[in-house]
């Protein structure tokens, strides 16, 4: 018998698991009691990125603080809050459109128009280009590339202003600038060419990034990626630069270019809090890819001990991950790659397969429900969400729209010209970077794939259905 879609809908609820697992009506674990708790009940308090898997990370100051969401929607029952947002979409209709990100709660998923990761939600709001308002259902840097795509008439909005996100926190603008400076010291003239024509370093950012460090970058002749095509980018680098300075996320970097053969030692880790980020002179000089101390708390908790777990109690499991994880984690799994290159796996295997995958819970969680003719688990038996992205909640999504429906626009997020046209430059560099002819790919390319939102920056589309990187 097929399940009934309220049976997938609770089925694919992580908050549903969390709650249970509070009351002791289900076995299981959550990594903190707080996760059972409304996320505004953490708005006043200290500054912090809430419960779940960052919330050991620390805040840099001055942090985006959301307000008190009003009590009419901290007090409303979830059919209230779900009937608000129908009725407030409806009357807005064609006026706004409502992005949700793959690792969103399922409450909010349910009300999204498009669902995918930030770049291919940012390309998808461009196939509304009548839409007065962009409501993001993701973290602040994801909202800050809607902006940058977007047309100067449209608002942006973030339902919850204190969904940031860890890792870009992690490189902040004057860190990374006083990084720059630094390899100057080593490096001479930054802007000098080699006989090859090439730059000492070539800046690259993580999408999961801040707008002023795609700013930076643009500044400075870099370039954007995204976990899809970092490969492709890493080749772009290298062909204009000696080496690359990859940041926020040293995984990603790390992972990416020792598929392409660049070796461990030619990959020295920044440290920004210590001075040349705590290498001598002669690691940078033989340096290919300088990697900065950043890291996803999420995808940071998964580990080889709980793939050997996962091997041993379900034989046959393709384990798959996320390239955001630590690279022996990456080394012991079947296959890494994008959230793209995860759904695209698992709709292709057949009926009766077993899949352990390392990557956000709530796209772990909806991947099972969407998909019961598999075994689909998360490889962290420690329920965990995303701390910021579990800020977002369908009450702080109805006040939002509630408010456009008055004509008030809230949270908007806006990024100066300044930062925004360099910033859009690296954007650009990065949709004109094409793979490698066939031939020239290295043996061990299972972080590679193809990503559905980079080929084009108008009239992308992405639904439930059609979900991306």
């Amino acid at each position: 018998m097929n399940p009934t879609i309220e049976q997938t809908r609770a089925a694919a609820s992580v908050d549903r698991t969390i709650q249970l697992i509070a009351q002791g009506a289900t076995t299981g674990e959550a990594c903190t009691p707080d996760l059972a708790k409304a996320p505004w009940e953490f708005d006043a308090g200290p500054a912090g990125y809430g419960p779940g898997s960052s919330m050991g990370d620390v805040i840099p100051t001055g942090s985006p603080r959301q307000g008190a969401l009003p009590e009419a929607y901290r007090t409303a029952s979830n059919d209230d809050l779900h009937a608000r947002i129908r009725a407030a979409k409806a009357t807005l209709g064609d006026r706004v459109v409502v992005l949700g990100h793959f690792y969103q709660r399922d409450e909010v998923i349910e009300h999204a128009d498009f669902v995918g990761d930030s770049f291919q939600l940012a390309n998808a709001a461009l196939s509304r280009p009548d839409a007065e308002a962009i409501v993001f259902c993701g973290v602040h840097f994801m909202a800050e590339t809607a902006d940058l795509l977007s047309t100067p008439e449209q608002s942006v909005i973030l339902p919850n202003l204190a969904a940031g996100c860890s890792m870009a926190d992690m490189a902040d603008e004057s860190s990374v600038e006083e990084c720059w400076e630094q390899l100057e010291s080593v490096y001479g003239d930054l802007a000098a060419t080699d006989a090859d024509g090439r730059v000492p370093v070539i800046p690259v950012t993580y999408m999961n990034s801040s707008a002023a460090l795609k700013g930076f970058v643009g500044r400075h002749g870099g370039i954007v990626c995204t976990s899809s095509n970092a490969k492709t980018v890493l080749e772009w680098a290298f062909e204009r630069g000696q080496r690359v300075l990859f940041f926020p996320d040293q995984h990603l970097g790390r992972n990416t270019a020792k598929a392409m053969g660049v070796p461990l030692s030619q990959m020295p880790m920044w440290n920004p809090r210590r001075a040349l980020g705590g290498n001598s002179s002669s690691d940078l000089d033989d340096a290919r890819v300088i990697l900065w101390h950043g890291f996803c708390s999420v995808h940071k908790r998964f580990t080889v001990d709980q793939i050997a777990a996962a091997r041993e109690s379900h034989p046959g499991v393709q384990v798959i991950v996320h390239p955001e994880c630590p690279m022996p984690v990456v080394d012991a799994a079947d296959a890494a790659g994008s959230t793209d290159f995860i759904v695209k796996a698992i709709q292709a295997a057949p009926a009766g397969s077993t899949f352990a995958i390392g990557t956000e819970i709530n796209l772990v969680q909806r991947l099972a429900a969407e998909y019961p003719q598999h075994e689909i688990f998360c490889l962290d038996p420690v329920v965990c969400p995303c701390s910021t992205m579990y800020r977002i909640h369908p009450g702080y999504l109805a006040w939002v729209l509630e408010e456009l429906v008055g004509g008030r626009v809230v949270n908007r997020i806006t990024v100066p010209a300044d930062v925004a046209d360099p910033a859009r430059l690296a954007l650009e560099r990065m949709l004109a970077a094409k793979p490698a002819p066939v031939g020239r790919v290295a043996p061990n390319a299972r972080i590679e794939t193809p990503d559905a939102g980079v080929d084009t920056l108008a009239g992308a589309r992405f639904s439930t259905d059609e979900s991306g990187a």
